[in-house]
């Protein structure tokens, strides 16, 4: 008996461990997405320093850019603990947000600060970013053996998308009608976080990810943890969008954050109820399993039955007229792991890449010149309320993205198939936002591009590891990301010139810091519906690439969900004969 009860003691203390890390990177991920609130102060701060919408979006790309240096941030890993990198990656925002801050509060519309140094500063803030993700990646990762990792990464992930609101209810608590209060949070809330998530951070260890589990268990908890957020998500919803008097955003704010410190309850009563005596669930993997290891280390017998089901793949592509588009230099392993260079002469990764970069960037693209959509449609004082729907749908997508880990025994279903129903709404939401231009057209429209982009942005980790390799996610993954700080630019250079180009100059009043500037506007319909237009043709791109990508990968994962359920039926075949 007090052999069961050490182990009780000893397994309850590392099961809260390990939740407790996840739940750290859950508080860090959604106080930290600070890019996802540009569109709240993104028009004050172009009246404040003077400048064009063109240059605005050059300061929006310098923000994009920051993640085109997410190298940086594994190097800081190599030479300093997660907890240094971490307080860095706040202290580096604080000096980017404050500056900024200043700009926008106390230059009096004269342009003190060079504009190349500002620039500077936003690719400060949007290294930062990238470097509390990569912390936060890191931290899963060693917490959470690899049948779990997923569902971490989602989890953890997914509460990013929830940052814009999180802001929101911030700044209207604390003064509603003040677009530089916005910079304000993001420069202090950041650093706030990772102090109160340090003392989780500091128990996390890098064998902990080889902890005794039982995946039953383990999906329990993970589900609970889903339902909450669900739930999260459905209160910012309803009451992250509400123009309200302060005293009533404060009882909002207290209660999102006693949302967020829930999830703690779900795995400690969890872990005092959980004994595990009997060893891992005989027909689920272990723990150190990882879900792509049968594709890579399989026996002589599977070998053959894979080469049988790609030959008969290879037999029926033949035949098609389009065979030779869909089979060659495809992926035919999953997890199979791909240098730098095996990776750039990849087919499949092009079309990876493409489906990125004219889906989920063009909504990140949206969602930063949001602020001013709403104000040429006449749609200024419901900014918040957009602001609110984008990150919500977006969070729900990134939920959303968590069915192929929950759903895999049930459904067979290639992820890349996943990814491309996710970009279906994204054209079709620029299209009506193109015909029709008013302000429920809007809210939907924001609504669809927010739910498919959070989708493909939390997916996008998994698709990199099973297509191309999980050792070789970081280096690949960077790669991949290249494409947003180049979307950034190109897609808001469209915006930007459609913008100026409809637009008239004219002598502004900003009622918020009583700056008197001449400066171009644009009021109408006019102003976004070229590039309205113009990104539904490119997100249409975008759904046409990854068609071909779900038909050209769609073999390797037929044969990877063969082998997973040829594994299962050993397993418990075995623990049958065990038990007899």
């Amino acid at each position: 008996m007090m052999k069961v009860d050490g182990r009780r003691s000893s397994g309850g203390q590392e099961e809260w461990r390990r939740w407790a890390v996840l739940v750290a990177t859950v508080w860090i991920q959604a106080l930290t997405g600070t890019n996802f609130d540009f569109s709240a102060y993104s028009s004050a701060l172009k009246s404040s320093l003077g400048i064009s919408q063109e240059a605005l979006n050059y300061l929006a790309t310098a923000s994009d850019l920051g993640k085109a240096l997410g190298w940086s941030s594994g190097l800081a890993l190599l030479y300093m603990p997660l907890h240094a990198v971490l307080l860095l990656s706040a202290f580096l925002g604080l000096a980017a947000y404050a500056a900024q801050y200043y700009c926008l509060l106390f230059l009096n519309g004269a342009l003190a600060i060079p504009y190349p140094l500002v620039f500077l500063v936003c690719l400060t803030a949007g290294c930062s970013i990238c470097w509390f993700n990569t912390v936060c990646f890191v931290l899963c990762i060693r917490s959470f053996s690899a049948s779990n990792r997923s569902l971490a990464l989602s989890l953890s992930i997914s509460f990013n998308g929830l940052s814009a609101a999180f802001y929101t209810l911030f700044a209207n608590a604390l003064s509603p009608f003040s677009p530089s209060v916005y910079l304000l949070l993001n420069a202090i809330l950041p650093l706030a976080v990772s102090i109160l998530a340090l003392p989780a951070i500091l128990l996390c260890h890098p064998q902990d990810s080889h902890l005794h589990s039982v995946p039953k268990h383990d999906r329990r908890v993970f589900l609970g943890l889903y339902i909450l957020a669900f739930i999260t998500g459905i209160y910012l919803v309803i009451f992250g969008s509400f123009t309200t008097t302060s005293s009533t955003a404060w009882v909002i704010l207290t209660g999102a954050m006693v949302l967020l410190v829930l999830p703690l309850i779900i795995p400690a009563s969890s872990s005092c109820s959980h004994v595990d005596t009997h060893g891992p669930d005989p027909v689920s993997p272990l723990n150190h399993d990882d879900p792509q290891k049968p594709l890579l280390l399989s026996n002589n017998h599977q070998m053959e039955s894979n080469d049988m089901m790609q030959k008969a793949v290879e037999h029926q592509l033949q035949g098609s007229c389009c065979g030779t588009i869909l089979e060659k230099g495809r992926v035919v392993v999953l997890g199979e792991e791909h240098s730098a260079k095996k990776l750039i002469w990849c087919v499949d990764f092009w079309l990876y890449y493409t489906a990125y970069f004219c889906g989920a960037t063009v909504g990140l693209v949206y969602s930063n010149n949001l602020g001013q959509i709403a104000q040429s449609l006449h749609q200024q004082s419901r900014l918040t309320m957009l602001l609110a729907v984008y990150s919500s749908c977006s969070f729900f997508g990134r939920l959303l993205s968590a069915l192929p880990d929950f759903l895999h025994r049930k459904v067979s279903f290639a992820r890349t198939g996943w990814l491309t129903a996710a970009l279906v709404p994204m054209p079709m939401a620029f299209f009506l936002m193109w015909k029709l231009q008013d302000g429920s057209t809007l809210v939907a429209g924001t609504a669809l591009i927010g739910l498919s982009s959070g989708f493909i942005f939390a997916a996008a980790v998994s698709v990199t590891s099973e297509l191309f390799g999980p050792n070789s996610i970081g280096v690949n993954h960077n790669i991949l990301i290249t494409n947003i700080p180049l979307g950034s630019l190109l897609y808001g250079q469209i915006a930007a010139l459609v913008y100026d180009a409809n637009g008239r100059r004219m002598t502004v009043l900003d009622n918020h810091t009583g700056i008197i500037d001449t400066m171009v506007v644009c009021m109408g319909a006019k102003c976004y519906s070229t590039t309205f237009f113009v990104w539904g043709c490119i997100t249409l791109l975008g759904l046409v690439s990854s068609i071909f990508l779900f038909l050209r990968t769609r073999p390797a994962y037929a044969t990877a969900a063969g082998r997973t359920s040829c594994k299962h039926l050993h397993q418990v075949s075995s623990s049958q004969r065990n038990h007899g």
